[in-house]
Order: structure tokens, then C-alpha cells, then sequence
């Protein structure tokens, strides 16, 4: 049963109604009653068959302002572009040594994983670990790639990488409750351009079927498309 607190705040929003995007992020400001700074997340309900491989929209966004959040990043490379990933930031640096240590301790202690092509080769023993956690590094998201500095500043710029879910649905923080109302509309408009770019050609009819808005612990406010 829903707590008094959650009732008291689903009782601010329509549950039939869509909102504006202006007036939804901030109502989810609003709803954002938690004693932590709480994430604003954007669910997205795609027009996809999900069953099928070629229909998964996965892709990246630049978020203008960030998500608020600092990502933990891995870089499995060597020689100058190893130095030049841990120059530019990365928290884990490494190539043999870094898949030893996952493959010995099954821990992924990273938000993101990024690769050089030739690296990919190594990670075999490790992919099902990295791989059932989303950290796979893939071309489709930009994180293979023979410049992996240029993506460790892209994602702490405000890169992030999306995907569809069996459900056919991507779920993606926007930003923080503390962030204005003006920095969350952009952060999506920039995440809802994406999507509507990486629509497969497979799909058919409406793609965008429903959006919504929710703060951490808050309830959902569906948006006007």
C-alpha cells in the first residue's frame, strides 16, 4: 500500500492528464520530496516490437547539462591511449591486468566501460559479467573506439548512452531535482531528439507512444508530445 507521503503527492498530479514539458519538470521538482537531491528520470514508451534484435533503439545523447551524477569510468586500452584516458580522467585504467581482476572478483565497480577495437579481443572472459550488467563496450554507444579520452570528456560533459528494454521502454535521468526548471527541459529535449533519431527503420506507426516524468520515490507525470 502506498505511504501517506506518496499518496500526498500523487494527489498533485492528474493521472489522465499530459503536461507540457515546462510545467512537468516542475511539477516533478515539485514531487521531489526526498532528504537526498533526488534524480529526475525520463521514461520513454516506445513503438517497437522488442522481440526483435533489429528493432532495439540504442544510441547516445550530449545532455547540455549533465545528469548530475559523477560517472565511475573504465577504459580497457594500452600504451598512448591508456595514458591518454587516464589523463583525461578515467577512473580505471588498464588492458590483461583490469579483465584479471573482474574476471577474479566478478565486481564491475564502474558506471561505464569504453574500449579500443583491439581490446575487444580480451574482454571474452569477462563479457558475460560485463554484459549482464549493460557495461559491454559496443560501436553503437561510441564506446569502442580508438580515442578513448575524447569519450571519458564526452561522458563527463554530459554524454549518456540509452537503450530499449524487453518492454520496449528507455529509462533515462535527466538531471537533478536541485537542477532548474530550464536545465531539465533542455536536458530533454536533448535526450528526446535523440530517440526520435535512432528510430530503426523496422518500426512502424507511432514511435513515440507515451513520455513521462517522475522524481526519485515520486509518481509519474505523463508528458504532452
Amino acid at each position: 500500500m502506498p505511504s501517506k507521503r506518496y499518496r500526498a503527492l500523487r494527489e498533485q498530479v492528474d493521472p489522465v492528464k499530459s503536461y507540457p514539458i515546462t510545467e512537468a519538470v516542475e511539477l516533478a521538482k515539485k514531487t521531489s520530496t526526498t532528504k537526498f537531491d533526488g534524480s529526475i528520470e525520463t521514461h520513454i514508451h516506445l513503438g517497437i516490437d522488442p522481440t526483435k534484435a533489429e528493432q532495439t533503439v540504442r544510441a547516445t545523447a550530449s545532455l547540455p547539462h549533465g545528469t548530475g551524477k559523477k560517472l565511475v569510468i573504465a577504459v580497457f586500452a594500452k600504451g598512448p591511449a591508456a595514458k591518454e584516458a587516464k589523463a583525461a580522467g578515467a577512473d580505471l585504467v588498464g588492458d590483461d591486468d583490469l579483465v584479471n581482476e573482474i574476471k577474479t572478483t566478478q565486481k564491475t565497480n564502474f558506471d561505464v566501460a569504453i574500449a579500443t577495437p583491439e581490446m575487444m579481443k580480451i574482454l571474452a572472459p569477462i563479457a558475460k559479467t560485463l554484459g549482464t550488467k549493460g557495461l559491454m563496450p559496443n560501436p553503437k554507444n561510441e564506446t569502442v573506439t580508438p580515442n578513448p579520452a575524447s569519450m571519458v570528456k564526452a561522458l563527463q560533459g554530459g554524454k549518456v548512452s540509452f537503450r530499449s528494454d524487453a518492454q520496449g521502454n528507455v529509462h533515462q535521468i535527466i538531471g537533478k531535482a536541485s537542477f532548474t526548471a530550464d536545465q531539465l527541459k533542455e536536458n530533454f529535449e536533448a535526450l528526446l531528439e535523440a530517440v526520435k533519431k535512432a528510430k530503426p527503420s523496422e518500426s512502424k506507426g507511432a514511435y513515440l507512444q507515451t513520455v513521462t516524468l517522475a522524481s526519485s520515490m515520486g509518481p509519474g507525470i505523463k508528458v504532452t508530445l
